[in-house]
């Protein structure tokens, strides 16, 4: 979701030096180790911090046969109820939740869903929604901003401005008006909404409060969710120094903000606050910003997004510190190299916005009740989302989705995830392909991705002896997006010339969000590239950059047999 991308995390050492406000100074053996892919967050920065600051014990799972049993060890949490309130129950009604259960009630089973905060979840109140509203905003800011741009087309425009709070009552209605939406479409359909946080008390029943009323159910979902991790030494007020949460409700626009971590939350709020005014700065624990893209990509990204922009950066570097404004003083941001851990300097910030990733919201669902513990926080299981035990066996009837599993931390993800296992509890077996699942950042330009980067394409190729091959196509030759004064941008393909499987795609351009999902669908269904050659795309469209795309690979192997016969018009 997808790509992992980077992680700052704190570490602990002094300041030695001050920098001035001036910018210018099948079930799988459970000995397989968890797959654990993040949006905004990189794997080997992650596992060095999120441990202590859960303070959760780790746990590793025991080696396994390959067919993973049932777990039986069940007796003593309580025998299962021989009948059950509904079909399905669903902890959580985010966007993975809600997706499960919409699909569960067009397979006819009786469903209700458990909320202790609010329908929607992150996604919905504090996440992808509401920052698409700022971003939508940021968009719109930046072409009344600027003069060659609109001088191209023939356009004047006198000096753009906006109104803080009006960009902030956009961002929350639109989050009401999607929550609402979703609120009623599960009324309509007639699943239950249980208000309170539910707490699994053994097989198949749950507690939810704060009623503490016992609800029992054929299967479970867990969709619980993430919440902003935070790494240790930073002191969030919510006011000067402030997490994603904080920063939807654009509570103030600074004039110097320092945004730690450049992943996909640090990238777009950097795109939503230097078109308000600010100035951005940085802060990054690897060596180079978006680490978690493909490296041209990135490369290409740095050179539009990052470099003309009133952005500096740091990278290679930790925020051991970070302290709020008070008393008159400005936000101190404490750093040190990543790999000596020597004190570098001490930026003083207006304000500090925390983008290090997300932790998994697990906490109290009273997973000791069926002797699951997580690791590093995440609920355990295997590719169908089956909850596996410390036994390393399955705990029967239940389910995890989404954040909470870690698998893929994606909003649209935990919708598939959720539908996968529904198709599972009603018989259908199903495994849900996450290299098909693509992914995005709403900068603008957009960035999209789905499947492997080049690195990673090419050590699989080499590990499992097959060529990779790579084939591209520019924006600048697309007519639609040349009439859009919108150029630059770029449509990478990796694929295997033998069989003519498309391992990657990655888009940086107009619209690259939306042109993802021919490539995604394509690598869902098995598509080859030599097939989908002969696919038409109306003109001039954006589409088109695929068709090039895909059109200039070159594949030995030759396309498939029509499925039907040709249609006569």
């Amino acid at each position: 979701m997808q790509s992992s991308l980077s992680l700052s995390l704190s570490a602990t050492s002094s300041s030695a030096a001050t920098v001035s406000r001036s910018r210018h100074s099948f079930p799988v053996p459970a000995a397989s180790p968890l797959n654990l892919r993040f949006c905004g967050l990189r794997r080997e920065a992650f596992d060095s911090g999120l441990a202590a600051s859960l303070k959760r014990q780790q746990s590793q799972l025991p080696r396994q046969p390959h067919s993973a049993a049932v777990s039986a060890a069940l007796s003593a949490n309580g025998s299962p109820p021989s009948s059950f309130d509904y079909d399905l129950l669903i902890i959580g009604a985010g966007v993975g939740g809600h997706g499960a259960a919409l699909h569960a009630v067009e397979k006819g089973l009786k469903t209700a869903i458990v909320e202790g905060d609010v329908v929607g979840g992150t996604c919905v109140n504090r996440g992808c929604v509401p920052s698409k509203a700022l971003l939508a905003v940021s968009g719109r800011m930046r072409e009344l901003k600027s003069d060659h741009h609109l001088k191209s087309f023939g356009l004047q425009v006198s000096a753009a401005g906006y109104d803080r709070q009006g960009v902030a009552d956009h961002a929350n209605n639109l989050a009401s008006k999607i929550r609402n939406n979703l609120t009623n479409s599960m009324k309509a359909l007639g699943v239950d909404i249980l208000t309170g946080f539910g707490t699994i008390l053994g097989p198949q029943k749950v507690k939810v409060g704060p009623s503490n009323k016992i609800v029992t159910a054929k299967d479970i979902i867990i969709a619980t969710g993430s919440v902003p991790f935070v790494p240790k030494g930073i002191e969030v007020d919510g006011k000067t120094v402030i997490t994603s949460d904080h920063a939807l409700k654009l509570e103030s626009v600074p004039d110097w903000i320092a945004i730690v971590g450049s992943g996909y939350i640090g990238l777009e709020f950097s795109d939503v606050y230097t078109a308000l005014g600010s100035e951005v700065t940085f802060v990054e624990a690897l060596d180079q910003l978006m680490p978690g893209f493909d490296p041209e990509i990135s490369k290409l990204a740095q050179r539009v997004l990052i470099n003309p922009r009133n952005i500096d950066y740091h990278t290679g570097v930790f925020a051991t510190k970070i302290t709020p404004a008070r008393d008159g003083k400005p936000v101190l941001i404490e750093l040190i190299d990543a790999k000596t851990k020597e004190p570098k300097e001490t930026l003083e910030v207006d304000a500090a916005l925390i983008a290090t990733g997300r932790a998994p919201f697990t906490q109290g669902l009273g997973l000791e009740n069926i002797d699951v513990v997580t690791q590093r926080g995440f609920v355990p299981v295997d590719e169908r989302m089956r909850v596996i035990d410390t036994n390393g066996k399955l705990v029967p009837h239940l389910f995890c989705i989404g954040d909470a599993n870690g698998k893929m931390m994606l909003a649209h993800a935990a919708s598939a995830q959720g539908i996968s296992v529904v198709e599972q509890v009603t018989g259908r077996d199903h495994v849900l392909n996450h290299l098909s699942i693509p992914a995005a950042c709403f900068t603008h330009p957009e960035i999209s991705m789905v499947g492997l980067t080049e690195p990673q394409a090419r050590e699989k190729g080499e590990k499992e002896g097959f060529e990779v091959s790579v084939a591209k196509t520019s924006f600048k030759a697309n007519t639609k997006a040349l009439a859009e004064n919108e150029g630059e941008g770029l449509a990478k393909l990796i694929y295997r010339p033998d069989n003519g499987e498309i391992l990657g795609v990655h888009i940086f351009g107009l619209h690259a969000a939306d042109l993802i999902h021919e490539a995604s669908n394509a690598i869902a269904l098995g598509t080859r590239i030599q097939d989908i050659k002969f696919a038409v795309h109306a003109h001039p469209t954006l589409s088109e950059v695929l068709d090039e795309l895909f059109k200039s690979a070159k594949v030995k192997a030759q396309a498939s047999s029509p499925v039907s016969e040709p249609v006569a018009v």
